[in-house]
């Protein structure tokens, strides 16, 4: 199978490189293709003639959505239309990513897909518009909605992850706060990149919430990091009221992975889990050791 890889260099990107090694891979990153211009994107499904696309860009600096709508809307809506469009006209499934972002409300219980989302802030409205805008034109589609991404080529635009930013404050020797009152699942995108490597071997094509399991806030997520890291910091947790940003974050954003269970599959595993798998293979991965400082 080939597969045209868009937003390859991200952390996510880089993972799905890996686990889908054994097929033939078109990687391409926003130096080679510019997705929010549909000639590009025309010119290079109709150059590789790839059997599946799998687009990973995203624009994802969450406060700078909230004033830059052009970039925000063209990378996560328009430049998913031209990549609807062109994956309908040589007749190819398209895997796009989304996010838990979508999801705002009152609930206090896993949002399975059949839920009705929420979004709050501009980010997350543009990766739901991006969302209806495939479902409209494309039904080989797989739209798969995330949550709190984290890999060891860290995130291409913000140049790092919340593993990496906590194990960096944790060995600072200074006295942190963290938010304890948004509650989410944070996810490997090493797990993610397998549970996206069994889907596309069916036409199960639709809507996939995939994380991994339990939830956490981000104050207990940022705990788990020091207590494997062997970091022991002062930690105290805070309201978001404490860390005022333009772009309101969700409450509660827990995804239920109701349909991948639905199409046979296993729930992903639990993110304490993928945490400690992640933590320990830091130096394998040439991730630099963590000490603490001071």
């Amino acid at each position: 199978m080939k597969i045209l890889l868009l937003g390859a260099l991200g952390q996510l990107g880089q993972d799905l490189q890996k686990v889908l090694a054994e097929h033939e891979i078109v990687p391409l990153d926003r130096e080679e293709i510019d997705v929010q211009v549909a000639g590009q994107v025309d010119a290079a499904v109709d150059g590789f003639h790839p059997d599946i696309v799998i687009n990973c860009t995203a624009f994802h600096r969450v406060d700078e959505c909230e004033d830059q709508l052009t970039p925000t809307f063209g990378v996560n809506v328009y430049a998913v239309r031209h990549l609807a469009l062109a994956a309908r006209r040589v007749n190819v499934p398209l895997v796009h990513f989304s996010t838990d972002y979508v999801f705002d409300g009152p609930q206090r219980r896993p949002h399975p897909e059949t839920d009705l989302p929420s979004p709050k802030c501009v980010y997350a409205v543009s990766k739901l518009a991006g969302e209806f805008i495939l479902q409209s034109i494309w039904p080989k589609h797989f739209i798969v909605r995330s949550c709190g991404l984290y890999g060891y080529a860290g995130s291409r635009e913000k140049g790092t992850n919340f593993v990496e930013t906590m194990l960096k404050l944790g060995a600072s020797g200074k006295p942190l706060t963290i938010v304890d009152d948004q509650v989410c699942t944070p996810t490997a995108t090493l797990d993610l990149a397998l549970a996206v490597k069994q889907l596309i071997a069916t036409e199960r094509y639709g809507l996939y919430h995939l994380t991994a399991g339990g939830e956490c806030s981000w104050y207990e997520f940022a705990k788990s990091i020091f207590e494997l890291a062997q970091l022991h910091p002062e930690v105290s947790p805070v309201t978001s009221d404490a860390f005022p940003t333009k772009a309101k974050r969700p409450n509660y954003s827990v995804l239920d992975n109701a349909n991948l269970r639905a199409a046979g599959f296993a729930d992903m595993r639990h993110w304490r889990e993928a945490l400690a798998d992640y933590i320990h293979g830091r130096k394998a991965a040439g991730r630099a050791e963590v000490e603490p400082r001071g």
